[in-house]
């Protein structure tokens, strides 16, 4: 059996972050129910070589090692802070120089946190259009959280644990149906 990779990535340009605890609940449940092997990262571990990447070719070495973990896993989870209504701007340009059919066909969970309610279509109209440019399998669950899910600054609520639960539950689905190959 061929182990899956499953790959966090979390938009925040700073650490700690609500945004990197979401992400990585959503691994740890994965992990959990021993969907794959997780690794989670940060916009801070692709380095300042990032912000002026122009290209793909030549990348810093953490830059390329977060490019390369998110082509070559089998699933993808992805956080973003709400930023005036959007995700992340860095986060964006991470993925603006990957080939457009680098995520084809990859299962995506989509998760974003934020102060208030009021932004949680951000994942629906924002996120999810993205990677269906990539053609990506999103999940039909996004994770949203606000401050309000968090009983800590490290940790979730009983609710949003529930709603990660719900998400893994569709993943775990999917995978199971062999509708997704391994590689």
């Amino acid at each position: 059996m061929t182990v899956r990779r499953i790959v966090g990535i979390s938009g925040n340009i700073t650490r700690p972050s609500r945004t990197r605890v979401l992400v990585d609940a959503i691994l740890a449940e994965s992990a959990r129910r021993s969907l794959g092997e997780t690794v989670s990262y940060d916009l801070l571990d692709a380095g300042p070589g990032l912000g002026v990447a122009t290209f793909r070719t030549d990348p810093p070495k953490a830059l390329e090692q977060v490019w390369r973990a998110i082509e070559t896993c089998d699933v993808l989870v992805v956080g973003s802070p709400v930023y005036k209504g959007s995700y992340a701007g860095l986060l964006k340009h991470l993925f603006d120089l990957l080939d457009k059919n680098a995520l084809a066909g990859r299962p995506v969970i989509l998760a974003a946190t934020a102060r208030v309610d009021h932004y949680a279509l951000m994942i629906e109209h924002q996120m999810r259009p993205l990677f269906g440019f990539f053609g990506a399998l999103t999940l039909p669950l996004g994770i949203y959280a606000t401050h309000n899910d968090f009983a800590t600054p490290s940790e979730l609520t009983e609710a949003v644990l529930g709603r990660i639960a719900a998400a893994v539950d569709q993943l775990e689905k999917l995978t199971l149906s062999e509708r997704v190959p391994r590689r």
